[in-house]
């Protein structure tokens, strides 16, 4: 075999390569359900060479594998921000996991050292070791489409995103001196007074990230078991957990931040400064909670600063870090 071009049937040629056993194969899975045309040149005896031309159909699966990822493409995030891949069907095996995290190609123009890990059976998330450094622009490509990750499960479409990373915003929160210290590119730019969660709503110790924005909110009770405690509408929500974390403007309690914790769990800033905050975060920007006797729970949102990166590294299936 001296050339090989395979290509489907809108002319979209596979990359792959001869290797030493003379064997051609695809960088890549072929996508399923779909026809292939191979065109290749051989040298037999005396350097003869021969045409050859075929025509085949991949399988079509059982089942289909379907995926999403954040941040968005073209996104500009923050630091602490991981790369989520999210499946629509539960992987249990290492073997599936294994390969799943084998067709993922992280890139990067600064390249640091970074690991994926599962936080569930449908998501794994990538993160670096450290902070991402400010300017860093990242691309992650999941290869998908033709890629088995079970018994007749198939994935039949490739992912991919490009985001970059802005400036260093890190929010240190503490429950002690109701004090919110903000730091870009660590220096201090704002100190915000704060009320966090009075005893018995103690608000998360950890390290979390801003998860997602929003002006206006009804917070209720109800979606956290208590109904009839609260429902209240607030501005300038900037979300810290999934189980309703949020720095938001809580106009009713300005006369206790700064001196007392006062919240359902919320950390609750005046309107002016929530403003300020609202405007001045990027999603995935670090925001460390200090004080509290409630630790932060793995996974209560993308939380991959939770852990260790030696705990990190244990949860993927590979155990080892990528270098972008």
């Amino acid at each position: 075999m001296t050339k090989v071009t395979v290509a489907d049937a809108k002319g979209r040629t596979v990359k792959g390569a001869i290797g030493s056993d003379g064997t051609w194969r695809p960088e890549w899975p072929l996508r399923p359900s779909t026809t292939y045309t191979v065109k290749a040149q051989a040298a037999g005896a005396g350097g003869l060479q021969v045409n050859g031309a075929s025509t085949f159909t991949t399988l079509k699966p059982k089942r289909v594998l379907e995926s999403g990822m954040a941040p968005l493409d073209g996104e500009k995030a923050g630091v602490g921000m991981p790369v989520q891949l999210l499946l629509s069907r539960p992987i249990t095996s290492r073997e599936a996991r294994a390969a799943i995290e084998r067709s993922l190609v992280v890139r990067m123009s600064e390249p640091v050292e970074g690991a994926w890990s599962w936080v569930s059976d449908r998501e794994v998330q990538f993160r670096p070791r450290e902070y991402w450094p400010v300017g860093e622009r990242v691309t992650v490509v999941a290869h998908l489409a033709g890629l088995r990750a079970g018994p007749g499960v198939w994935g039949t479409k490739d992912r991919s995103l490009t985001f970059t990373v802005g400036p260093e915003h890190i929010t240190k929160v503490s429950a002690k001196i109701h004090k919110a210290v903000v730091r870009e590119n660590g220096k201090v730019v704002k100190t915000i007074p704060v009320s966090l969660g009075r005893p018995g709503d103690d608000s998360y110790s950890g390290v979390m990230i801003a998860q997602e924005k929003a002006a206006d909110i009804v917070m209720d009770s109800a979606t956290i078991g208590e109904p009839g405690e609260y429902r209240i509408k607030t501005k300038w929500n900037v979300r810290m957990t999934y189980s309703g974390t949020f720095f938001h403007a809580a106009p009713w309690s300005t006369g206790a931040q700064g001196n007392s914790n006062v919240s359902h769990g919320c950390v609750n800033a005046s309107p002016a400064d929530a403003r300020w905050f609202y405007d001045f975060t990027q999603r995935g920007d670090i925001i460390e909670v200090t004080g509290t006797s409630r630790k932060l729970r793995f996974g209560n949102g993308p939380t991959p600063w939770a852990k260790s990166w030696e705990d990190w590294l244990a949860g993927g299936a590979l155990g080892k870090p990528v270098t972008g």
